[in-house]
Parts: C-alpha cells; structure tokens; sequence
C-alpha cells in the first residue's frame, strides 16, 4: 500500500512537471513568434527604435529617456535566457546600448527600471564589459535625487507649471520607486560602496512608514516636505481617486519589499512584503476569479462618485498581474507559502490565453493584450504595454527555476 501511494506521489509530480513545462514552452513558442515582427520593425533601416505600445494600428515608438525605454531590451535578453538562442542576445545588445546616454539622467527617478532591465540583464547574462561602469553611474545619477531630511528618493521634479506643479506637490514620492532600489542595493554589491544601500533602507524604511492604510494598500504618491520630512499629502496620480488602491501600485508594492528582503535579509521587509500579498490575495472583494486585477481595485465603487471613469469599470491590466505573478515566485522561495505560488500559477495561467494573450500576427508583435498606463492621463488605455511582455517572461523564467529546484533569482 505505500509502494503504491509512493507511486502515485511520484506521479503526481510529473504530471504537475509536465504541465509547468508545456504552459512554460507554450508560451515561449507564442512569443517568438509574436516578437519576430516587433524586432523587425524596431530595427528597420539599421535604426534601433524602441517600442512601447501598439494602438490604432501602429507600432508607437518612444525616446531613450521614456521610463519604459529599458523594458524591450529587457524583453530579448529573457527571450536569449528562455531559448538560449544567440540571435536574441545580439538584438538585446543593440536595444541596450541605444540607452547609453540614460546614465547621466538625473531628472526623474525611473532610471532603475530603464537601465537595471537593459544593462543589468546583459551583465547578469553576458557579462559584457562596460555594463558594470554603466549601472555604477546610474546608481550615482539616482543618488542625486536622495533627500537626506526626508530620508527618501524623490521621484518627479515640481517645476513650472508641470502636472506635479498644478497638484500642489512639492517633494513627491511614488509607490513604483520601489523599484529602483534593486540597481541600488546590486551598485552597492558590486563596489563595496555602502551610500547606495543604505539610501535604498532608508527609502524602504520611509515608504513602510508613510504609504501604507491600516489594511496594507498602498497610496500611489506620498508628498513630502524635503525640508522638514514632514509627510503633506497622501493622494494619487494614475488611480481613480486618493483613497483607492491602484493595481499596479499594489504590484509595484509587492515586488518592492520583497527585493528589498533579498538584498538584506530583513525580516521586516519580507514580513511587509507578506502581509501586502495576503491582502491582495486573501479577500475576495480584490482580485477576480481569473486573478488578472481590475486597474483600480476600487473602479466600481469610486465611478460612482465620478461618472467620467464610468466606461473604464470592468478594464483590466494584465500588467499588474504579470508584475504580481514574478513578485509572487520570488516570496514562494523565501517562505513556501502555498497560497504564493498557487496564485502565481493562475495569474500564468490567465495571462496565457484569451483574452489576454494575443493572436499570432496581431497585436504589433506585442505579447498580451489589455493592460493600463494611466487613466487619469488619458495615456495607454486597453492596449499592449512593453512592460507587460516584460514582466511575464521574468515570471515564465521565475517559475523554470522553482521547477528545477533553483532560486528563481539569481
């Protein structure tokens, strides 16, 4: 009788392999297939474009110093990691170092995501030289954006009569800078240089503090004093209304302490970072049965109050999802919660199919479908993001490690 539970055991675990593999390949067939064309198009005429969304029929193309200019050279060196097939390291190549000048920018805070996705994945995966010097600068560039008396990474500049301006902010700080603090705490590694790391705690430190509800989610801006470190202001750029839950803010959330417990073995972060994913994951009321978030959690309830968001109620952003997905392997590994990987594996699972993964030769080349820039802004509604693609591979390599019983980062 225990020889044949034993067996059965056994067996189950090859079929549950089995299945991780053929959703892993299934997907990483689709993309190559999608991606040939989008490859093509960004590099015609021996020009290197970098593509961002796909609407009304045309490919839209952004400048080097887009926040989303590092996501599609991101996007091939996953597909070189994925397939092991050179040709995608040589585009990759070519999509990084178009970014070249992005580690002298000083102007905004999203040089995180543009050069760590880019350069660091080709150093990670290449070790070319050059890319270390180049995310050491760009460490140096964000650094300059650290408010001492606030303690935190300033994200927008207030000038003119800019947007931020017009809100009243003086010292803004969104929830997504989380994310630059991987390029800081990796800068830091790789030197010896600790000024980088500990801007990074104290960021994570004053963003624990200050931008979370009693319920664990999360406000999209903080705006704060840089003089005094007085926090002014709790409010939102691209949710539907100050005291709603944004869903990407909710991913960024995540994904953000739960690098920052990697990186320093804190168990306040992964304690942060659990808690932020048991209140994403465990009530009801947040995530749809197919785990794929409404862009604002709180869309239903709010259009109520403002009518101009009423046509957005049911919109979807398959960007959180992938964003939440990637997040959510990493805290599995740290904590081998159940409910972690099991939610991951369904968001996967909605992710690789209609509606949100598109048709082979439609989309521009783009992977998935329906995901959301900013509603408040008019920007990038229902449409393809390179982000998106991005954040699924990085899940798809995430769950092929945990597979074979490895890390899923490295």
């Amino acid at each position: 009788m225990k020889r044949n539970i034993l067996s059965l055991a056994c067996l189950a675990a090859v079929l549950f392999s089995c299945t991780c593999n053929d959703i892993i390949q299934d997907n990483v067939r689709n993309a190559e297939k999608q991606l040939a064309s989008l490859i093509e198009a960004s590099e015609a005429n021996d020009t290197i474009r970098i593509p961002s969304t796909f609407k009304n029929g045309e490919i839209e193309f952004v400048p080097v110093d887009d926040w989303v200019s590092g996501f599609f050279a991101g996007t091939l060196w996953y597909m070189y990691e994925l397939t092991g097939k050179e040709e995608y390291a040589v585009h990759a190549q070519k999509h990084t170092e178009v970014l070249h000048e992005i580690q002298f920018l000083k102007w905004h805070h999203d040089v995180g995501f543009m050069v760590y996705d880019s350069y660091g994945n080709g150093l990670r995966l290449k070790n070319i030289p050059g890319y270390d010097t180049v995310l050491v600068n760009t460490a140096k560039s964000l650094a300059t954006r650290f408010r001492p008396n606030a303690g935190i990474i300033q994200s927008w500049n207030v000038v003119g009569d800019c947007w931020q301006a017009q809100r009243g902010w003086k010292c803004p700080v969104i929830i997504d800078n989380m994310m630059n603090l991987e390029l800081l705490f990796k800068v830091s590694e790789m030197t010896g240089d600790p000024t980088y790391r500990n801007i990074a705690i104290s960021h994570a430190d004053k963003t624990m503090e200050n931008h979370y509800r009693e319920d664990m989610s999360t406000y999209h801006v903080v705006d704060y004093d840089d003089e005094t470190g007085e926090v002014r202001r709790r409010c939102t750029a691209q949710g539907i209304a100050d005291e709603s839950r944004w869903a990407r803010g909710q991913a960024w959330s995540i994904y953000g302490f739960t690098v920052a417990y990697r990186f320093t073995g804190d168990e306040r972060y992964l304690d942060h970072a659990k808690k932020v994913a048991e209140y994403l994951l465990v009530n009801e009321d947040n995530m749809p049965e197919d785990m794929v978030p409404l862009w604002d959690f709180d869309a239903v309830e709010f259009a109520k109050v403002y009518p101009e968001y009423e046509k957005y109620v049911d919109q979807r952003d398959a960007s959180s999802a992938a964003i939440i997905a990637s997040a959510l392997y990493e805290l599995w590994w740290y904590t081998r919660e159940e409910l972690y990987i099991k939610s991951a594996d369904k968001m996967i699972e909605s992710l690789s199919k209609a509606p949100y993964r598109a048709e082979i030769g439609t989309n521009g080349g783009f992977i998935l479908k329906h995901s959301v820039g900013s509603i408040p802004h008019g920007g990038n509604i229902d449409v393809p993001l390179n982000y998106a693609d991005y954040y699924l591979l990085e899940a798809l390599i995430r769950k092929r490690h945990i597979q074979n019983g490895e890390k899923p980062v490295e």
